[in-house]
């Protein structure tokens, strides 16, 4: 346990951000480099569905002097509802983990597909062969970055509104793996499961049926949610004895807005949740 000093006020760590490796547009190294400038102390990458940064992040990281944290974020359904889980502190070489991450790649794969077929009949060609030169994990922030750049729509946001967000006509879920069993990978692989940016989920009877499952922790620190609205959060938290994570949600050009180490979580709560695996 690490308790905080004067000196250790300036620690600050980032524990929820992306790489090339899903959604993000910077590589490992480059986030690492990036952290290290702003005077960041730590960071977890939480690729979507996928720990492949991990193999060049952990010596780089080393090298550069910044603590990383295993980390990941994965898709998942509750009760129709979508929902995301951050993982955090699992052993990388875990077979059930690592499972689970081919199994959501596969996922993707198919419903990619289908959402380029149905994006195709209203007159929007992409290839797959050039959705999938544009990384490791494939989703639909890659495929409204091709309508974009063809000039099918002006931005990212209209792709997402207009044609492939949730319960759009180009939309296809695909197969779904469960919060529960989810969960049950991530205790497996001897992790932490954390509620992903809760503030997102507009039905507050959901949060508290999902908070009835064993979760480690809730996100209250977010982006750049504002301190009011974080302590709603933090005090869910404290009542039900669970840990408390926060990072920035940082993706690099796609998330402007949301620049790296916007938000952090201190050195104590850092190693509450970084107690065995840890670069």
């Amino acid at each position: 346990m690490h308790t905080l000093s004067v000196s250790n006020l300036s620690f600050r760590a980032d524990l929820h951000c992306h790489t090339t490796c899903s959604d993000g547009s910077l590589t490992p190294q480059a986030l690492i480099l990036l952290a290290k400038s702003i005077g960041l102390s730590g960071l977890s990458i939480t690729d979507h569905d996928t720990v492949d940064s991990y193999a060049s992040a952990k010596p780089f990281a080393k090298e550069q002097g910044i603590l990383l944290g295993h980390g990941a974020e994965f898709s998942c359904l509750f009760q129709d509802l979508s929902v995301h889980v951050l993982a955090y502190d699992f052993w990388l070489e875990h077979k059930s983990l690592n499972e689970l991450c081919e199994n959501h790649r596969e996922r993707r794969l198919q419903r990619n597909q289908v959402i380029l077929e149905k994006l195709k009949r209203l007159k929007m060609v992409i290839e797959e062969d050039e959705l999938n030169a544009m990384g490791h994990t494939i989703g639909r922030p890659h495929i409204a970055q091709l309508l974009v750049k063809k000039g099918y729509v002006s931005s990212i946001k209209e792709a997402f509104q207009l044609y492939i967000g949730d319960g759009k006509p180009c939309f296809f879920r695909g197969p779904v793996f469960t919060v529960e069993e989810t969960l049950q990978i991530i205790h497996a692989a001897e992790g932490k499961a954390f509620l992903a940016h809760p503030h997102l989920i507009q039905h507050t009877s959901k949060i508290k049926e999902l908070l009835k499952l064993p979760f480690d922790g809730i996100e209250c620190h977010y982006a750049r949610l504002l301190p009011e609205k974080e302590k709603k959060w933090i005090k869910l938290a404290k009542e039900k004895g669970l840990l408390m994570s926060g990072g920035s949600d940082f993706h690099g050009e796609s998330k402007e807005h949301s620049p790296l180490g916007s938000s952090w979580v201190d050195q104590e709560s850092f190693y509450k949740i970084f107690n065995r695996h840890l670069v």
